[in-house]
């Protein structure tokens, strides 16, 4: 290559980078921004509401985050199953409109009924999750993009929690009331279902969203090997994968002040927006490769994260031990959660994309409900015990996903083999 091809590059890198940023890219990417300044701020002071506040047991928050994500199993699988019938817009912009009920949970000083108006918001979240992400690729037809799209998602996504943690944050150093921080959560909420309206994706039943490079005339590829393994993976990753509520406790009883806990969720949420959309266009576009970056810099970097929040924990090190921990959960959610859906719309392609979605959050909703659950126990009898229990599950999940690299490559193979045919079509 000569130095005068390096401008042409250059240009059509850019071309290419600014392409997939569509208008229904935006819309739905702010729709997350909104949605996670919205109910990541509940998330951020529920824990302490409900222990510190109400002064209910650490296993009854447990107990509050396993019913809440545990349930949105049947949400998830149920707005996939109802968005390939009705259509996915009418679901993500429906169970968007219901995520309010759970600012509503301070309200009352009843820990049944907060721990049910939040668990009725989330199941509601779940509910749109599938479609959303649906409409999201359909609105990046290109399989080469898919990396960048959900990482720009997942950063506008977690940025929005970072900002609840500010306010938050504030809020509690003023001594504002949880009743009033949560209720405030309800507008951005607002904002982010007005958001999906302008999006023109998931109208009607997808009848076909190209799942390659290939031009939209040609077939779709069918079922690919991997994800099964994906399946497994993202449900011991469940089981690891914890509320940030835990996190949020550690920190604030490890340091004595609640400030510091809310500290701990706004650096979770910043490492996980920054990681998303830096990390995710340089993760690699081949199956193999993303299931390698899934396991070594997903799976595992949680399992550094509990560590550190269990050796930091249990000798009583400085609260910058904790921090990191929790930077390092944040770095690890930054990738899961830009390279499973990516993989997901590549495995289980167009008229499967909504099954496969659901069957994803069905999944990891499984390994919440138990983990947050153990999680609850455990941690009554040490946080060190809950972690330990979390790094081991982590690890298990990062064993399952690196043993399935083999059948990620025939996963390549056959969509290598498949545009081969096609062009040898044209």
């Amino acid at each position: 290559m000569t130095t005068e091809d390096l401008p042409e590059a250059s240009g059509a890198s850019e071309r290419r980078s600014v392409r997939w940023r569509t208008r229904d890219v935006w819309a739905i990417s702010l729709s997350a921004f909104f949605s996670d300044t919205g109910y990541q701020a509940v998330w951020a002071g529920f824990p302490l509401f409900l222990v510190l506040e109400l002064r209910q047991p650490v296993w009854e928050f447990g107990l509050a985050s396993a019913l809440a994500y545990g349930g949105g199993t049947l949400f998830a699988w149920l707005g996939a199953v109802l968005g390939d019938r009705i259509g996915h817009r009418r679901v993500a912009i429906g169970g968007n409109a219901l995520i309010p009920l759970l600012s509503l949970s301070a309200l009352w000083a009843n820990p049944a009924l907060a721990i049910g108006l939040l668990c009725a918001g989330w199941w509601a979240r779940n509910l749109r999750t599938p479609s959303r992400r649906v409409m999201l690729v359909e609105a990046a037809p290109d399989e080469a993009d898919r990396n960048s799209v959900f990482g720009f998602l997942h950063a506008l996504d977690i940025g929005g929690g970072a900002l609840a943690g500010v306010y938050v944050l504030i809020a509690v150093i003023e001594h504002v009331a949880f009743s009033w921080i949560f209720l405030a959560s309800a507008l951005p909420l607002v904002v982010a279902t007005f958001s999906l309206t302008f999006c023109t994706t998931g109208r009607a039943v997808p009848k076909h969203v190209q799942p390659s490079r290939l031009g939209s005339s040609e077939p779709e590829l069918g079922r690919l090997p991997g994800a099964v393994p994906l399946l497994a993976a993202s449900a011991l990753f469940g089981f690891t994968y914890y509320s940030v509520g835990f996190p949020i406790l550690t920190t604030a009883q490890g340091s004595g002040d609640r400030a510091f806990g809310i500290g701990a969720f706004l650096l979770f949420n910043a490492v996980s927006a920054a990681t998303g959309y830096l990390m995710g266009p340089r993760l690699g576009s081949g199956i193999a490769e993303r299931f390698r970056a899934l396991g070594a810099f997903g799976y595992l970097f949680a399992v550094v994260g509990a560590v550190l929040l269990a050796i930091g924990d249990t000798a009583h090190l400085t609260v910058a031990v904790l921090l990191l921990g929790v930077a390092a959960l944040g770095f690890s959610l930054g990738i899961v959660t830009t390279v499973e859906p990516a993989l997901m719309s590549v495995l289980r392609p167009g008229r499967q994309a909504g099954r496969g979605f659901g069957a994803l959050g069905a999944a990891r909703s499984v390994g919440l409900f138990l983990g947050n659950l153990i999680m609850g126990f455990l941690y009554a009898r040490g946080a060190d015990w809950a972690y330990g229990y979390a790094a081991v599950m982590g690890m298990a999940a990062t064993i399952v996903v690196l043993g399935s690299i083999p059948a990620a490559r025939r996963a390549d193979g056959r969509v290598r083999s498949q545009a081969g045919l096609a062009s040898d079509e044209r």
